[in-house]
């Protein structure tokens, strides 16, 4: 497992270079963390390459692999060097995806500005690109060397950005721990203390990674709300309708909550809370009807499948989930159609 640091970024990082030596360093950014992240942590690095790429789901491809791979090689980078992932989800999963197949693996470390990567992204091992318009298709398993969390960043966020990341928030919970998901709903995005919501959502996935950290089983139920909310998320990405990660995952913990209602026998008090904490939070959303059969098939491309089924991460209860759970195209569209119902 990665050493997760959650503390100031000065003290978090200088201890990390004052216990580490590489042969050399690069970091990692996109124009928003050069402009709003890098200057907090600049005077804190050894020489380093500055790397700078383009933000978004949309750029999470080969071809931008390709151009920091370049930069890797242009200046010389050996199998002792570091890469610096200082950004979202994106920057992650891809920078990890980068280091991990240059020279057949270099080290790299995250530092998470977003509240998705704090919870999520960066946790856990998963690295990734998008292919052919499929999210994370192309992908290894290799935990960063550490990870150094520090709420700090969150205030360098536009509201979006923050309140897509409280979903993963939201899913913890659900699929865990039922008073840690009344407690974070109770104020939403009006938290007092990031640090601590950060460190128990860390606690629950890194729980969940150590028992399978390879998503052989158990880990499955991390992807709650995924199954659908991935291909959500894939099916407009690039349009005019283009969701956040966390916007297209808020959606689909709603068709699965009703499909885990349908399949699980999750009581309708539940479905009724979990709907209406996530309206709340997310209440201008929208998939047009149009799009169903379109979305239901980019369903078929998701890494938990098996013999062509629809397999699902649900809910028996909230606070307990269960993994594998095969679903027919008919229910799909009875979610999705359900999650319409309440937007009329």
């Amino acid at each position: 497992m990665s050493q997760i640091i959650i503390d100031d970024i000065q003290t978090s990082l200088s201890d990390f270079f004052a216990e580490h030596t590489f042969s050399k360093v690069a970091v990692l950014v996109d124009e928003n963390t050069v402009e709003h992240c890098y200057p907090k942590i600049k005077s804190l690095l050894p020489a380093h390459l500055l790397i700078e790429i383009k933000s978004g789901e949309a750029h999470k491809n080969l071809d931008t692999c390709t151009h920091i791979w370049n930069a890797l090689t242009e200046h010389s980078f050996d199998r002792k060097a570091l890469l610096v992932n200082l950004g979202g989800g994106v920057i992650g999963d891809m920078g990890g995806f980068c280091a991990v197949s240059y020279k057949r693996g270099i080290q790299f470390i995250n530092i998470p500005t977003t509240l998705l990567a704090a919870v999520d992204a960066n946790v856990g091992g998963k690295l990734g690109i998008d292919f052919n318009g499929f999210k994370n298709h192309i992908g290894f398993f290799k935990e960063p060397h550490s990870v150094l969390v520090d709420a700090d960043f969150l205030k360098t966020l536009p509201a979006e950005e923050l309140r897509s990341g409280f979903a993963e928030v939201i899913k913890h919970g659900l699929i865990a721990d039922s008073d840690y998901y009344t407690e974070v709903c109770k104020d939403g995005l009006n938290q007092n203390n990031w640090n601590a919501i950060i460190a128990h959502s860390i606690e629950i996935k890194e729980q969940v990674v150590a028992a399978d950290p390879f998503e052989g089983g158990l880990r499955k139920v991390l992807n709650f709300g995924h199954t659908i909310g991935h291909a959500i998320e894939s099916h407009y990405l690039g349009s005019k309708n283009h969701l956040l990660h966390g916007e297209a995952i808020a959606i689909g913990m709603i068709c699965e909550a009703y499909l885990s209602k349908k399949v699980l026998n999750l009581a309708q008090a539940e479905l009724d809370e979990i709907c209406a904490t996530i309206l709340k939070i997310y209440p201008d959303l929208s998939i047009d009807k149009r799009d169903y059969t379109a979305i239901i098939a980019l369903m078929y491309q998701d890494k938990k499948n098996v013999n062509n089924l629809l397999n699902h991460s649900l809910l028996y209860k909230i606070g307990e989930a269960t993994y594998d759970i095969a679903i027919d195209e008919k229910q799909v569209l009875d979610a999705l159609y359900f999650y319409q119902t309440l937007k009329n």
